[in-house]
């Protein structure tokens, strides 16, 4: 949803910019405010970069904004119809950083360029503006440059559309030409918009408003950019999607939907007016069929911390953990893994098969892993070059790249081991073959290459000819300056004069104003006077003119050659951009695969089975961000514990004191059972698992207090998605339910929940809880099964194992760990009173035993008896009788110090 709004009369600014700036000014509008205000009415949610030399300037509202989002000074320039014009300005150079502040704000910025040289602009005679276009609308979702994108997650912009009565979603990353869409239900669109967390989302108007997904749009209020619905017209949205891969029909891509075609359409459409008029490279538009990939919603994502923990960080993520990609487009491709785990066996397989080749082969995944830490970002690169704002250095990442092909390639199929698995060997061969296009980019790029292609000198010397001899020229007639300037050194016998140059006389000689005087006394000598000041005087001659016009001109063509051949260069690049574009894509596959081998290598992660069935046998599973954080600690071995939801005991009900480990046991499960499904090994000793459709967890809770929701509501409205969508191959974890509300309320819930699950949704559960009244169900719910947190009572203290053991749990424990929280000694001494007297009778009449007294102050008054009964009894203690002994008037310093050390060794 755009920040900037539509530009009104009482912005300050007119509804109808003047067309003719004479004529504006005119109406007292200057020519410049009229161009400014003409583009600004195009462009009215944007706010407007407008450039005026080295500055984008920013005026009116997008002034008084920007100034306050990127916290810098608020200005004035001029009036306009009578008032001051707020204003204030980025510098060029660095505008980058500013424009990144504002689009993580939720700002769109449209850039506007200045068209041409203000030389160029002054040659038409009088005041004439220079000309002005707006080049760019930066939104959200559109971003490119590596400086406002982080290089190892994806930057989706994504569209939901609804036509022939189904929703279609499309995504599309702008920065590498990845481009997705799935036909989906209203009740499956929050789960996959959360499985893309888009950067940006395209809506037309009239679903903002539908009942089933109001709640959605809700989630992205600050990426939403809601479009008119004309915009989302499917026979349209076919034609552009025709226009854009050249065919008349998208038979060849898949069968798509009315709802897919009018969201992938639409996005196409957005970008090109958001790059005005241009397209970056976009891929094949690729389907995700209905169920090929582990649903998984907002709050399961949320509560597992799968990308980044509860406080929005990326470190204590699972993904965190298992990152080991040495590529941007690697770590991109292992999130989008993560992200939405695969339902296929075969396809599960295809990747375990890859990951084992790689653990087994330990020396080739280390030379992979080394070839690859030397591969640039190719995706990301194209995506400029085709845009149009690539630099030699994007020529240069493409020939890096590329170069490690034909070595990674033998690196794998060469290995020596006679069995390449099938997929690994597919992946070889998407790599391709670019020998000509590196060689090519080998010899043209020179070594020191600059940020952007206007500066020049970026071709290597010897690369081609007619550009030598222009650097040679351009060169060369340096010397010759120099060389001059000694001619004219001897035949004035001033040794002061130097030749020197700048950007209004070009070059010129200036000597001290003294020695200038004979000079410009000899009307007939070859000195052209330029210029005198208060202490120099600055000459010229027709051969320096000569010679500053060889240097001019062939500096210029130079420049000129030097952009024709980045073109060519560039040109040939985007010939081959569909070839380059699946190796990029083969190398992130083969950096993934290699990266989850040397993380099952290093943490002893075992392959897991992934099978058509409902097993989940996970024998020692282990939680691998706790382990992982125990690790670096050195806080000693995680506790493994198995997990048997068979289909004769598929749910478990957990017992056990908190501590104990209950969640980091329902946790460590869920996110097994995501690994092994995303391709990955997992931390166990073995694990069996029958393919997940669905995950669900409802573990810990927080207020929603945005939409006036409690602790208990969230909670509720969780468990009611799970119970209206989970399936009988669906996965779910439970935590504690019913714990929000009155005992009895709670209690109910949680019995009739675990009912449900048993008998309706009939699924694979994990239900943890207090309330050991729920073991009873074992009684009548054939596939229920009791297990509960071992614990070790010593002394009055209780020790937790963190092992998961068949059978139920006799009490919670919950007073001992209040203990180790740190209450007070009164409030526990009391907490164990008033239980022990609710477990020894009827419960009213013990309440209202209870209630009668004055808790708190007894408990208080008690353990004041208490302590005072127990030194009557024993005596003072023989630290308090030297103590009293002591006189410390009569002690010396050292004597004090002694007597502290014997006090101190009493007290033992």
């Amino acid at each position: 949803m755009s920040l900037t709004a539509p530009a009104t009369a009482t912005d300050g600014l007119p509804t109808a910019a003047p067309e003719d700036p004479d004529a504006a000014a005119l109406d007292g509008v200057t020519p410049m405010m009229a161009q400014y205000l003409a583009i600004k009415r195009e462009h009215a949610d944007c706010v407007l970069f407008y450039r005026m030399g080295d500055f984008y300037e920013l005026f009116f509202d997008d002034a008084v904004k920007a100034a306050e989002a990127l916290d810098i000074a608020l200005t004035k320039r001029g009036k306009h119809l009578g008032e001051d014009i707020p204003m204030c300005g980025v510098p060029v150079h660095s505008h980058e950083a500013y424009l990144a502040k504002l689009i993580r704000k939720g700002f769109k910025v449209a850039v506007c360029e200045q068209m041409e040289d203000p030389a160029e602009a002054k040659k038409r005679g009088g005041k004439t503006l220079v000309k002005r276009e707006a080049v760019r609308i930066v939104t959200p979702g559109t971003l490119t440059e590596d400086s406002l994108l982080d290089a190892r997650r994806h930057n989706y912009l994504a569209a939901l559309a609804d036509a022939g009565g189904g929703l279609g979603l499309a995504w599309l990353d702008v920065s590498t030409g990845a481009f997705t869409c799935q036909p989906i239900g209203e009740a499956q669109a929050a789960a996959a918009l959360a499985r893309l967390a888009p950067g940006e989302l395209l809506a037309p108007d009239r679903l903002l408003q539908r009942e089933g997904l109001f709640e959605v749009f809700a989630e992205y209020k600050d990426r939403l950019s809601p479009l008119p619905s004309a915009r989302f017209d499917s026979t349209n949205a076919a034609k552009r999607l025709e226009a854009l891969y050249g065919v008349k029909a998208l038979d060849a891509f898949g069968g798509f939907s009315r709802a897919e075609i009018a969201a992938a359409g639409t996005l196409v459409d957005y970008v090109e007016l958001t790059q005005k008029g241009k397209l970056p490279r976009i891929g094949a538009l690729r389907q995700l069929a209905a169920g090929a990939v582990m649903e998984i919603d907002a709050a399961t994502r949320r509560n597992l911390e799968l990308a980044e923990t509860l406080t929005g960080e990326r470190k204590g993520s699972l993904l965190a953990v298992i990152d080991r990609t040495v590529t941007g487009a690697g770590a991109r491709l292992l999130a989008a893994h993560l992200a939405a785990p695969l339902t296929d066996p075969a396809e599960i397989a295809a990747r375990h098969d890859a990951v084992q080749f790689f653990t087994e082969a330990g020396r080739v995944r280390e030379d992979v892993r080394d070839r690859l830490r030397q591969c640039p970002d190719v995706e990301r690169a194209l995506t400029r070059l085709s845009l149009g704002r690539g630099g030699p250095r994007d020529l240069a990442n493409v020939r890096d790249a590329l170069g490690q092909v034909p070595g990674l390639r033998v690196a794998i199929t060469e290995s020596g081991f006679a069995s390449v698995p099938k997929g690994l060997t597919e992946t070889c061969k998407r790599l391709g073959r670019h020998d000509v296009v590196v060689e090519r980019l080998m010899r043209a790029l020179d070594a020191d290459l600059p940020l952007l292609a206007r500066d020049g000198g970026f071709i290597a010397a010897g690369y081609h000819p007619q550009l030598d001899e222009l650097r040679s020229l351009r060169d060369e007639s340096r010397r010759l300056i120099a060389g001059l300037q000694q001619t004219y050194v001897e035949e004035t016998g001033i040794s002061s004069l130097k030749v020197k140059h700048n950007n209004v006389l070009g070059y010129f000689l200036e000597m001290p104003a003294k020695q200038g005087e004979k000079l410009l006394a000899d009307k007939d000598g070859p000195f052209i006077h330029r210029q005198t000041m208060a202490n120099a005087v600055r000459f010229t001659t027709v051969a320096l003119s000569e010679l500053e016009d060889k240097i001019r001109g062939a500096a210029d063509k130079a420049l000129a050659l030097e952009l024709e051949l980045f073109a060519d260069l560039v040109r040939e690049v985007l010939d081959r951009a569909a070839d380059i574009a699946a190796a990029a894509e083969a190398l992130a596959e083969l950096d993934v695969s290699a990266a989850l081998a040397e993380l099952a290598v290093d943490r002893r992660w075992v392959r897991p089975e992934v099978e058509e069935t409902t097993a989940f046998h996970i024998r020692a599973g282990r939680h691998p961000v706790v382990e992982a954080a125990l690790a670096r600690a050195n806080e000693g071995p995680f506790v493994a514990n198995d997990c048997d939801l068979s289909p004769e005991q598929r749910l478990w009900l957990v017992t056990g004191p908190n501590m104990a480990g209950k969640s980091t046991f329902l946790r460590q499960n869920a996110l097994i059972a995501i690994l092994a499904q995303m391709g990955s090994f997992v931390p166990a000793e073995s694990a069996r698992i029958g393919v997940v459709d669905r995950l669900f967890s409802r573990v810990g809770a927080a207020d929603d207090l945005a939409r006036g929701r409690s602790t208990f509501m969230v909670e509720m409205v969780e468990t009611a998605a799970i119970l209206n969508q989970a399936t009988e191959r669906s996965l779910v974890i439970l935590d504690e339910i019913g714990r929000g509300t009155a005992t009895f309320d709670g209690l109910s819930i949680a019995w009739a929940t675990v009912e449900t699950l048993h008998e309706v949704n009939r699924c694979r559960a994990l239900f943890a809880t207090h309330y050991h009244e729920l073991t009873a169900l074992t009684a009548r719910l054939a596939r229920l099964s009791c297990h509960s947190m071992r614990i070790k009572e010593w002394q009055g203290e209780v020790v937790f194992l963190h092992e998961v053991a068949p059978g139920a749990a006799d009490r919670s424990y919950g007073i001992h760990v209040a203990k180790l929280a740190g209450l007070p000694p009164a409030v526990v001494a009391r907490a164990e009173e008033v239980l022990a007297t609710l477990e020894s009778g009827e419960q009213s009449s013990a309440i209202t035993r209870l209630a009668d007294d004055l808790p708190l102050f007894a408990a208080a008054v008690k353990n004041v008896e208490r302590q005072e009964a127990q030194a009557a009894a024993t005596g003072p203690s023989p630290a308090e009788e030297a103590l009293r002994a002591l006189d410390p008037d009569a002690m010396t310093p050292r004597e004090a110090l002694d007597a502290l050390y014997r006090l101190k060794g009493l007290l033992g």
